[in-house]
């Protein structure tokens, strides 16, 4: 008996004290783990001059009251690789280029800007990028930036989808609000 208690297994053999460092290790690899997150990825949200920023806004919202004055609707589709536009509206002339961007949801780095060529009328085509299955936000633009559409589109693209400068307007409310 007497062996026994004067017997103790050395401190690294026993079960506690491993547990107990376990928490703060833990903790430590999670802080690291966090900083090389915060480190690769980076925040797109952050805008260094506000007051430019609130400028470009009513700048793209005379865009949109430029898109709806010419009464603009874009139907977008696919065939054989190449993205196809049918753009309508009341203008004197089409535009030779068209700027579509493409824009993911969450992932900045897979926005690509297409260049869209006049194929006559009001017809314009693009090669199609290979693009993930999910949700884009799409705008598009004319050359001199005078006017834009926006709208949402889902790949693969299965069915046509159709931008209008009538339905995207915002409208402004009748009378007071209570």
């Amino acid at each position: 008996m007497m062996n026994a208690a004067l017997y103790s297994k050395p401190w690294y053999r026993e079960p506690w004290p491993w547990f107990l460092m376990s928490l703060p290790a833990i903790a430590v690899i999670a802080g690291v783990t966090t900083l090389v997150i915060a480190i690769k990825s980076a925040d797109g949200m952050v805008v260094g001059d506000y007051y430019k920023a609130g400028l470009a806004i009513n700048q793209t919202m005379a865009r949109d009251d430029v898109a709806h004055a010419l009464a603009l609707t874009a139907t977008i589709k696919t065939e054989d690789g190449t993205l196809l536009l049918a753009l309508a509206g009341r203008m004197p002339s089409y535009p030779e280029q068209l700027s579509l961007t493409l824009a993911h949801p969450t992932r900045s780095g897979m926005d690509q800007t297409l260049v869209l060529h006049h194929a006559g009328g009001g017809h314009y085509r693009a090669a199609l990028p290979a693009m993930p299955n999910g949700k884009w936000h799409i705008l598009l633009v004319d050359g001199a930036s005078t006017w834009r559409l926006t709208g949402v589109l889902h790949t693969p693209l299965n069915h046509p989808v159709t931008l209008s400068a009538l339905t995207s307007a915002v409208q402004q409310p009748q009378g007071r609000l209570k």
